[in-house]
């Protein structure tokens, strides 16, 4: 099963992996652990992902992208919204497009699932309530189009700091540590696995 997985740098493994090689020669010790496809396909080797993340992008510079990460694939995986909130981009705008894209992904055939977006250590705690409201759209248009909704923002988030990812579980406050990496790619394989005829 190959799956697409669109995004920004979450899905693209940052800070220690990057799936571009320019980008990636720029990384003093790039480490393939780090990031949450590595860890799915660990977990079942059945699953091959195409990692189409991108560094910085918001959502209307992902979804750009869709076509050309979803050629060929089973499945695909929409994640991103954090640059929009980071650059002041109302979360709504940052919701249409990734509707948009959960649309596009079924209108192509595909298995589409959305991630929500994780908490953010270094915007804490003026990202906080955005993050919250983006999720909330997450949350209803997974409703709405019938699509699983993936949470990593509650997976990594911290019990005893909300709002933050567990110190263990961040590599740097903006994204998450080669264990939380294993932790989101763990879920993702879980989830994948329990769709019907999984």
């Amino acid at each position: 099963m190959t799956v697409a997985a669109l995004g920004d740098s979450i899905t693209a493994g940052s800070p220690l992996w990057d799936p571009d090689e320019a980008t990636r020669a720029q990384i003093p010790e790039p480490d393939e652990t780090s990031q949450f496809e590595y860890w799915a396909s660990e977990e079942n080797p059945d699953l091959e992902f195409r990692n189409c993340g991108v560094f910085g992008e918001r959502t209307d510079e992902i979804s750009l992208r869709l076509d050309d990460c979803a050629d060929g694939a089973d499945a695909l995986i929409v994640q991103g919204g954090i640059n929009d909130i980071a650059q002041g981009r109302p979360v709504n705008q940052a919701a249409d497009d990734l509707r948009t894209m959960v649309r596009r992904g079924k209108e192509l055939g595909l298995e589409t699932y959305l991630v929500d977006v994780l908490p953010w250590n270094n915007g804490h705690p003026s990202a906080d309530r955005p993050i919250e409201q983006l999720n909330s759209l997450i949350e209803g248009i997974g409703r709405e189009e019938d699509v699983t909704v993936i949470p990593f923002h509650d997976t990594l988030e911290d019990p005893d700091e909300p709002g933050t990812m567990k110190p263990d579980w961040t590599d740097d406050g903006d994204h998450p540590s080669v264990a939380g990496y294993r932790i989101l790619g763990e879920l993702v394989a879980s989830v994948l696995d329990s769709r019907p005829g999984g």
